[in-house]
Order: C-alpha cells, then sequence, then structure tokens
C-alpha cells in the first residue's frame, strides 16, 4: 500500500516538518481541520493544481502569520504535506492517504458549494451581543 507521507528520513542537515503518519490520522482531526474556510481554500486550491504549490501561491486574504497557522494546522491534522525545496516550502493534499482512511471524504468537501463557506450569518441584538457564524440560537428553526 503506498502512502504519500515519504518513510526515509530528512538527509542529516535537511529541514523537515512533522507530518502524522497514516494510521494516526483521525477523522475528527481531518473534520476540525476543514473547517475553517481559510484552509477550505488551501485545500480547494492545491486539489486544483494536482500537485505541489508553494506556500506564496496559495493568495489569503489574512496575515502571513495567520497563513502559517492554517498551513500548520492542515499539516499536522494530516491534510496536506509540506516539504521543502531549497528555501521554498511546498505543499501538497495527501490525497491517497486520505482516500484510504475516509474514502470519498475529499471528494465530497470539493463537490460542496465554495460559496457556501463564506455566508455571513452574524446578528446583533439590542442588548449589542453579537451572535457569531455557526452560532445556533435558542428558538431558531434554522
Amino acid at each position: 500500500m503506498p502512502t504519500d507521507t515519504p518513510s526515509v528520513a530528512a538527509p542529516s542537515g535537511s529541514r523537515s516538518l512533522e507530518h502524522p503518519p497514516r494510521e494516526d490520522i483521525r477523522l475528527a482531526d481531518v473534520l476540525h481541520a476543514l473547517a475553517d474556510p481559510m484552509r477550505l481554500c488551501i485545500v480547494r486550491t492545491l486539489a486544483a493544481a494536482e500537485g505541489e504549490l508553494n506556500c506564496a501561491d496559495i493568495e489569503l486574504p489574512v496575515s502571513k502569520s495567520t497563513c502559517t497557522h492554517h498551513f500548520r494546522v492542515l499539516r499536522e491534522h494530516g491534510v496536506i504535506q509540506q516539504l521543502y525545496r531549497g528555501t521554498a516550502k511546498m505543499n501538497r493534499l495527501r490525497t491517497a492517504d486520505l482516500e484510504e482512511l475516509f474514502p470519498g471524504l475529499i471528494d465530497g468537501v470539493l463537490r460542496a458549494d465554495p460559496a457556501s463557506t463564506f455566508v455571513d450569518v452574524s446578528v446583533t441584538f439590542e442588548q449589542d451581543a453579537t451572535v457569531h457564524p455557526g452560532t445556533q440560537l435558542l428558538g431558531s428553526t434554522h
């Protein structure tokens, strides 16, 4: 069974990043990583590229440190693989690993309407309390 994650240790002196082995990837972690709209945008972009992309090739409307955070979450939860090629940090989906563990999950996520992840559902009440996206209101039928 081939795996997306290299089993060979990085040469001495080279930079490498920690990735969970296939057997340690958990569905709850993958779903958590995919739940954020920015991380989902990264996954969609990598899937469309059908190969590796440099972090700088994926433009997000957030600061560089926030981008770094999102890439780290995706890597640590087993969704992407990151490796250094010279000074560039390259990224790719761990498609084979994810398909082996959770058949159809990534395809289903990628088929979902991308516009539905960016809906602004904030509501302000008289007391000036804001309900943030994803918050379910008591008595709400939605």
